[in-house]
């Protein structure tokens, strides 16, 4: 992959991240009654349009009998409207705005405003005041589309899975009831292999059979399909042309399998790196053994771990590339304290959590919070360095959050130590 494809990969990791970090804290929060208002702009829409259409929900809001409803839903629509001046057109996906009141401590409220771009175009444009934002069809956006069919086989069983983006999904696995290639006694051998022939042929029929219904039923998304096995019986499978037409054109090879259980698609999916070299599951996988293989040095490994080494690395030019786990939900809290003047970051879970270092019975200032991976990113834009954003879906993230606390970096040079 050209180094301008890769980049271009990360940036685009980087957005759904975003995007889905704000679909998050969105769909936490709900409102007293029909407060929040969702306004979904199209890009083909004219944004003078939009605005006329939101002056005149605005006229209309003003017969709203709740008082508190009706200065939330007015707010809203000033908020918007006021946005909107700064779109001369939408943006390539469409715009969207999350504008209303949410309830805080006691009886009081505060306006919570969100302008997301979407990381697909938005296809209808739409109004909508409720008692929660309406997210509910951009959770589809996140849905990874690029699949490949798996299939590992011999004569005893057969498993079919999906590679979903960074996740092996296991369909079906299926067992046979192939006799084995003995005699039996008082059966001639030549009817004794027939039936044995004929007991294959319908477990081929069976396996795929299950195969064409679980690769078809993915559509256009489907990229290819991979087949493995122990011996021989996949080449027999593929050459007897036993998959659906349209599925035997996106075979892409057969791959020389241990197993053929469940282990067995995850096996498939490594022994065909070198057909899938593009995927971001197969960087993932060279990118985690790379750190693995340095920190077995020890001290001379080009690698460290944890949050505050990482950010050391950091800070002296040393890292190349920053693994993150997307599953870290964090935040980075810059705090001020009025008891002992402490003024710095600190990591927390929640922002009300932030406490000063020096005395943490005190009550301090927040002065800025940033999301931990976002921080972390503006860090590593400083030195150059590059930032690998992995899936919690895959085995290589799940190891960097479990084993790495989510965060470890490959660096330029030894620092000493980790």
């Amino acid at each position: 992959m050209a180094p301008d494809e890769s980049d271009n990969d990360r940036m685009m990791e980087k957005r759904r991240y975003d995007f889905k970090r704000a679909l998050e804290e969105i769909r936490e929060i709900h409102g007293r009654g029909t407060e929040l208002v969702s306004v979904y702009v199209p890009p083909d829409k004219q944004i003078s349009d939009v605005a006329n259409y939101l002056r005149g929900e605005y006229s209309q809001s003003q017969n709203i009998k709740s008082k508190r409803t009706n200065k939330a839903v007015t707010g809203a629509i000033e908020s918007i409207l006021a946005k909107l001046k700064y779109f001369k057109t939408p943006p390539a996906n469409g715009v969207i705005f999350f504008v209303g009141e949410a309830p805080t401590a006691g009886d009081q409220t505060k306006q919570v405003s969100f302008v997301v771009e979407p990381p697909e175009p938005i296809t209808t444009f739409m109004y909508r005041c409720d008692s929660e934002f309406y997210t509910e069809k951009l959770w589809d956006m996140l849905e990874v589309k690029q699949t490949f069919g798996l299939l590992v086989i011999d004569r005893s069983e057969a498993t079919i899975g999906l590679l979903k983006g960074k996740r092996v999904i296991p369909v079906k696995n299926i067992q046979s009831l192939v006799p084995s290639k003995h005699g039996r006694g008082g059966q001639s051998a030549l009817r004794f292999e027939r039936l044995i022939e004929i007991a294959a042929h319908e477990f081929y029929k069976k396996v795929a059979e299950t195969a064409d219904d679980a690769f078809l039923a993915q559509g256009e998304n489907l990229e290819g399909v991979l087949i493995g096995g122990p011996g021989p019986t996949k080449e027999f499978f593929v050459k007897e042309e036993y998959l659906h037409h349209e599925l035997r054109k996106k075979i892409i090879d057969t791959f020389d399998t241990g197993y053929t259980d469940e282990y067995g698609l995850k096996e498939l999916v490594e022994k065909a790196k070198d057909a899938l070299t593009d995927l971001d599951l197969m960087r993932e996988k060279q990118l985690v053994q790379k750190l693995l293989e340095e920190i077995r040095k020890s001290d001379d490994g080009l690698a460290t771990y944890g949050e505050e080494q990482v950010r050391h690395a950091l800070e002296i030019g040393a890292v190349d590339t920053l693994l993150i786990s997307e599953g870290l939900r964090k935040k980075r809290v810059q705090l001020k304290c009025p008891q002992c003047g402490w003024e710095g970051k600190v990591t927390a879970v929640r922002e009300e959590d932030a406490k000063c270092p020096k005395c943490p019975a005190a009550s301090p200032e927040i002065v800025e919070v940033k999301d931990f991976v976002d921080d972390f990113y503006d860090e590593a834009s400083k030195v150059g360095t590059k930032v690998e954003l992995l899936s919690i879906d895959s085995e290589e993230g799940e190891l960097l959050m479990k084993a790495f606390g989510g965060i470890a970096a490959i660096l330029r040079y030894s620092i000493g130590g980790m």
